[in-house]
């Protein structure tokens, strides 16, 4: 063999290497979809976390009440590892109605409401706030928003996951 074709096998196998690495890293991570969501306590006042699937209000951290909401949490700077750093947002929870409706539907024994009619019977309020205000309403889309600005270095908060 001359080293032209020495050459050609070695640069073929490294980069069957290379793209063989570059497979299995891809596999292993997940799809980006998180399996849990934070939730807030309403009667303990702390967040856990919960399958991002269930439909708030759901059972929170100390007994069998429903008290748990779902908290958008935010991080404040970069390192979203950094729990001083995180912040609650919002809550959100679902009217009875709409949260037996969405049963429903999962369970494919009724069909989904138009948009319009979902973000009614979604209902929002900041941490501190006693009222719950329905997403379509002007305090509702302020609440859903507000938080979702450019910081002073000009970067937009992160949205956090358990």
């Amino acid at each position: 063999m001359n080293r032209s074709n020495i050459f050609k096998l070695v640069l073929a196998v490294a980069l069957l290497g290379g793209a063989t690495i570059m497979l299995v890293r891809f596999l292993r991570q997940g799809d980006g979809i998180a399996e849990e969501t934070f939730y807030y306590d309403l009667s303990e006042k702390k967040l856990f976390a919960g399958p991002r699937e269930a439909l708030p209000p759901i059972r929170g951290i100390n007994n069998a009440e429903e008290d748990g909401v779902r908290a958008v949490v935010i991080a404040l700077n970069d390192n979203l590892k950094d729990k001083a750093n995180r912040k609650i947002v919002y809550l959100e929870k679902y009217t009875p109605e709409f949260k037996l409706q969405l049963e429903q539907v999962r369970a494919g024994q009724a069909e989904a409401l138009p948009r319009n009619a979902r973000n009614a019977a979604r209902l929002v309020r900041r941490v501190d706030g006693v009222e719950w205000h329905s997403v379509s309403s002007p305090e509702g889309e302020k609440i859903e928003t507000e938080w979702n600005v450019p910081g002073p270095d000009g970067k937009f908060p992160v949205v956090c996951v358990p």
